[in-house]
């Protein structure tokens, strides 16, 4: 029989990770919320690692500001390549007709 995967949402997993700084025994406190213990670690060091922005849903990354700038970046070097790709065809072309 396939396990069903559980799907928290953003809200449950803010006060999760709050309470879990707020409390001593962090086994205890998953077991009250229903989750892993392991989860709610790896939850918190997200938060860690991303700060408020971290559990956006829906697939979105989690990226810091440098990362974001960095993605932007890349996703522009990659169009202007592709611009002077066909640009250089193009040359290519129109040298050959020309004779």
């Amino acid at each position: 029989m396939k396990e069903v995967r559980k799907i928290y949402d953003k809200a449950f997993k803010d006060k999760a990770v709050q309470l879990s700084y707020d409390r001593k025994n962090v086994s205890e406190l998953a077991r009250e919320l229903g989750v892993t213990a392991p989860q709610l670690y790896k939850w918190r060091k997200e938060f860690e690692e991303f700060g408020e922005g971290i559990f956006p849903g829906k697939g979105n990354l989690k990226l810091t500001p440098e990362q974001e700038k960095i993605y932007e970046l890349e996703k522009r070097l990659k169009d202007a390549e592709l611009e002077r790709d066909i640009l250089k065809k193009a040359i290519g072309i129109f040298s050959k007709s020309g004779r």
